[in-house]
């Protein structure tokens, strides 16, 4: 699928499809990086925005003022991880918890809202750039080849790219999670405390996947301002924050693949919600968490999973059975 994704698509999609088909790409990375934190770290994060919104931004200020994309890609994931670490290290060593913890990261990400929304007028810029408030930050330079700043990767070359960084995030978060490190943060997801007897620290373990999640959501956002040219507040907004949330638990919580395709279901389903007007997008959206909550909790991955594997062992025993007679 990944050498699908990468090499066979662009061969034969148009250049407009393969422009649609990279904002998914895109929002499947951010979708990732929230399965990491909370379906596999334990972590309920209502903030995943903040650091998606933080590297959009800092990419957008940086590649303005500098002219070429290679420093500001850096600065636009180690500026959300740098957040995460601060963030994390008051909540994880004061041991804030669950609940507390997600009010926590939803404030912010309403703060930073309503702080970058408020930065109308020629006063507010860093440099050359312009805030610009709720209007946004228009015309952001394209990503560009390291040391070639006039050669700007758009359009099919755009999509080649994020879908080679989706196909890297997916088989790397795979191997996190299958090395020791991984098994002990999804030990402490499922018993922080006999995790801590065992002699684990869980607030480092926390931190350090909270912190990749963050950098992982700030690549998405670089990739998001590259792709639309354009940032605004709204990337903060709760909605935002409330359709991330919505991706991992349509495609199952504790799954990467569930991630991708919650979020490519749910996002397609709002493009055309959107193009066709037939109904708002935000009560779809609504209505879809509640049928889910109540018919299918454990996600469309995870119920997929186990019909496969009911079915499998069905037919298996069937065939055993049609031999003996």
């Amino acid at each position: 699928l990944g050498i699908i994704l990468v090499f066979v698509v662009p061969a034969f999609a148009e250049i407009f499809v393969l422009f649609e088909l990279t904002i998914f790409i895109v929002m499947s990375i951010l979708a990732l990086s929230l399965a990491l934190v909370w379906g596999f770290g334990g972590i309920l994060c209502f903030g995943q925005s903040t650091f998606f919104g933080l590297g959009a931004y800092t990419y957008a200020v940086a590649v303005i003022n500098l002219g070429e994309s290679t420093l500001p890609i850096f600065l636009a994931i180690l500026i959300p991880i740098f957040v995460a670490v601060v963030l994390g290290y008051f909540m994880f060593w004061g041991r804030v918890s669950d609940v507390y913890l997600a009010v926590i990261t939803l404030a912010v990400s309403l703060i930073f809202y309503y702080l970058v929304g408020a930065s109308a007028g020629s006063e507010y810029k860093i440099g050359k750039a312009l805030l610009g408030g709720y209007n946004g930050m228009p015309s952001v330079p394209a990503i560009n080849v390291p040391g070639f700043p006039k050669w700007e990767i758009v359009y099919g070359d755009l999509y080649i790219l994020a879908a080679s960084v989706l196909v890297v995030v997916y088989f790397g978060l795979r191997w996190f999670l299958s090395s020791d490190f991984g098994h002990v943060v999804v030990s402490i997801r499922e018993n922080e405390a006999r995790t801590e007897l065992l002699g684990y620290d869980a607030r480092r373990y926390k931190l350090i996947v909270f912190a990749l999640g963050a950098g992982l959501a700030g690549l998405a956002g670089v990739l998001f301002t590259a792709w639309g040219g354009y940032v605004s507040p709204t990337v903060f907004s709760m909605i935002f924050t409330a359709e991330i949330i919505i991706w991992i638990l349509v495609g199952g919580l504790g799954t990467l693949l569930g991630a991708i395709v919650g979020c490519v279901l749910i996002q397609s389903g709002s493009t055309w919600l959107g193009e066709t007007k037939l109904a708002d997008i935000n009560l779809i959206l609504g209505a879809v968490f509640v049928l889910l909550v109540l018919f299918i909790p454990k996600g469309i991955v995870p119920m997929a999973r186990e019909q496969f594997i009911k079915y499998s062992k069905l037919f298996g025993l069937m065939g055993k059975r049609s031999d003996r007679v």
